[in-house]
């Protein structure tokens, strides 16, 4: 019965620091991030129930300084949640480009594909943001790749109206 109540003890409290460690990373808390990651060597790579990491929930919330503080703590940088979105993907569906730049400079696969086999470029198209457009391509960002619905970055950014980024793409 005792091994019972520590194994349950344990559980409980990892899962609370694992929380912690996800809310630090929503919120930008740096400081609660190394607090978690140094004192308490929790794995930054871990996944909450929707598989997201905490350079996921970074990214995509614009926390530029816990997304810098998690790429320099060498986390997963490709790491994928349940839907196979990655960070860049995250934040090219978004469009904050500072983050988007950190990621790929920092070796993010701008070819990575979900499991709709969409990419980085197309959600970048989709949504109008042309500047991480741009950023992507530079970066060796392929326009020949489709979704699961036969549809190209370029196809994207017609059916949406996106012309800017239609210009870029041809």
């Amino acid at each position: 019965m005792k091994h019972l109540l520590l194994i349950t003890i344990l559980i409980f409290t990892t899962t609370m620091k694992a929380q912690e460690l996800f809310d630090a990373a929503r919120n930008g808390n740096v400081d609660k991030l190394k607090e978690i990651y140094t004192v308490d060597n929790i794995s930054i790579d871990q996944k909450d129930q929707k598989g997201f990491t905490p350079l996921i929930l970074a990214a995509y919330y614009n926390q530029i300084d816990a997304v810098a503080f998690l790429l320099e703590n060498k986390c997963d940088i490709n790491a994928q949640d349940s839907s196979g979105n990655t960070a860049l993907m995250g934040v090219c569906f978004k469009g904050n480009l500072p983050i988007a730049k950190l990621l790929i400079d920092n070796g993010a696969n701008v070819n990575l594909q979900n499991y709709n086999d969409a990419t980085a470029l197309i959600y970048a198209s989709t949504f109008g943001h042309k500047d991480i457009a741009s950023y992507l391509l530079d970066h060796n960002a392929e326009t020949s790749i489709m979704d699961n619905r036969g549809n190209t970055a370029l196809k994207h950014a017609q059916m949406q109206g996106n012309e800017e980024i239609v210009t870029l793409l041809k």
